[in-house]
């Protein structure tokens, strides 16, 4: 979708709105059916209920080509001189082990290849945001116009799933529940209602720790349900203010040949700053789970 078929402010909400799938709310011309809303108006009336297409999509697409690259080159590793795919592939991964030893100070074989996971599909996914702002979703407008015969501006197509908070919140999420998981086996059901009851604050006085209690238990609670909102948000955040800059960028071809040029530079420029943006994202987002991992595993006396 080109700027110049759209004013700057419609421009914007646009390339903002995914391509969302849900049930149409009463009142509807299609009410009771399913169906992929044509505006941003007809996405928020499908509430919790809707899913948005494209970053489904990307993220399952990108997490299988995560684990068919690596799959393709470990099958064909080789003792002898690596190949130019299998020495960047072994970079990545004896980095991301090394970090893992000295990050997690217990004992599980899932933590390295999970630390993986995650930094190289977080990786790919922000690397979604240095492909021009206008190639894929003027793609998505042709062919909802062509084959489904769709008006091409209700067709959304956002190609970078870590600017929507929806998958964010869903990864750190589930970085949650394997820390509670971890955190219970571990320590038990006892030794983890003690962690978040007797610390910070204790005392060897009974009366006072029985106040400590519920102090305790509020901060250490507010805490932990920090972990998954700054995980998720830290993400999210970066890469929105990225993407969103990109299209601002891209305005500026509309606005004459002077500033056509002057944003090109201004694309490159913010491009090659943005690499180093989307891996430290990435960096962080694994870093974080695997601290997150490893407070799991740490006893009372560690805590």
């Amino acid at each position: 979708m080109s700027a110049e078929a759209l004013s700057a402010s419609d421009y914007i909400k646009h390339h903002l709105q995914n391509l969302t799938y849900g049930k149409f709310p009463a009142g509807h011309e299609h009410a009771g059916e399913w169906g992929i809303a044509h505006s941003a108006a007809e996405a928020k009336a499908m509430g919790f209920s809707a899913i948005h297409l494209d970053t489904m999509f990307w993220s399952i697409t990108l997490g299988v080509l995560f684990l068919w690259l690596f799959s393709k080159v470990a099958k064909k590793a080789t003792t002898g001189v690596p190949g130019g795919a299998q020495n960047f592939i072994e970079m990545i991964v004896e980095f991301i082990d090394s970090t893992v030893r000295g990050t997690f100070t217990g004992r599980n074989a899932m933590i390295a290849p999970m630390g993986l996971t995650v930094f190289v599909w977080v990786f790919l996914i922000n690397f979604m945001d240095l492909i021009p702002v206008d190639w894929i979703p003027q793609l998505a407008g042709w062919v909802g116009a062509s084959f489904f015969g769709m008006d091409p501006h209700h067709v959304y197509f956002r190609v970078v799933p870590s600017t929507d908070p929806n998958a964010t919140f869903g990864m750190s999420l589930a970085v949650f529940a394997l820390m509670l998981f971890f955190s219970f086996k571990i320590k038990g059901v006892g030794g983890f209602a003690t962690e978040l009851t007797m610390h910070p604050f204790s005392s060897s006085n009974k009366l006072l720790q029985l106040i400590f209690i519920p102090i305790n238990l509020i901060l250490e609670v507010v805490a932990l349900l920090a972990k998954p909102l700054s995980l998720s948000l830290r993400l999210y955040g970066n890469m929105f203010a990225g993407e969103m800059i990109f299209i601002l960028i891209a305005l500026m071809y509309s606005a004459g040949i002077a500033a056509g040029v002057f944003g090109g530079f201004l694309q490159l420029g913010w491009a090659i700053f943005h690499i180093l943006i989307i891996t430290l994202q990435a960096y962080i987002f694994m870093m974080l789970t695997v601290v997150y991992m490893d407070l799991a595993y740490q006893t009372g006396e560690d805590h």
